[in-house]
């Protein structure tokens, strides 16, 4: 068996924002010679999270209503009272909504791979989702299989 593992580079613009990663993971699969097997997409970040859903304009409306929804900026997190930490390692962002967020959603995809493409559906994409933008991130992709 075979393995490859590349590295994504995105770079998100908003607060909370859906980057369609799928065309990358594509080049990514491509370039690793790799038939059968599978592909991992990881994000190495705590707020941020990958999925795979419909890239379609009304929807991304309707996830990001609903992530507010679920986990509101405005409600009261623990993490972002700085001043009660003792570790004082905080960057100083009050995010914990954007770290609960990436727990709902979870860090990693895998998609299998044969005959050199990958299975998803017509209407599948793989995205990026970042919950503490803007600003860059990497995504680490490993390709596995013969």
């Amino acid at each position: 068996m075979k393995s490859v593992v590349k590295e994504i580079i995105v770079n998100s613009t908003t607060q909370i924002e859906f980057v369609d990663i799928t065309e990358k993971v594509h080049e990514v699969v491509d370039d690793s010679g790799i038939r059968e097997g599978h592909v991992l997409i990881f994000a190495p970040h705590t707020t941020m999270s990958i999925a795979i859903n419909h890239n379609e304009t009304m929807l991304m409306q309707d996830f990001m209503r609903m992530l507010y929804r679920v986990v509101p900026v405005d409600d009261q997190y623990s993490h972002d009272l700085f001043e009660l930490r003792r570790d004082r390692s905080s960057d100083g962002r009050s995010n914990g909504h954007s770290h609960c967020k990436s727990l709902l959603l979870g860090t990693n995809e895998m998609v299998p791979i044969s005959k050199g493409k990958l299975l998803l559906s017509s209407l599948q994409s793989i995205f990026a989702v970042d919950f503490d933008g803007a600003r860059e991130r990497n995504i680490v992709v490993q390709v596995a299989g013969v």
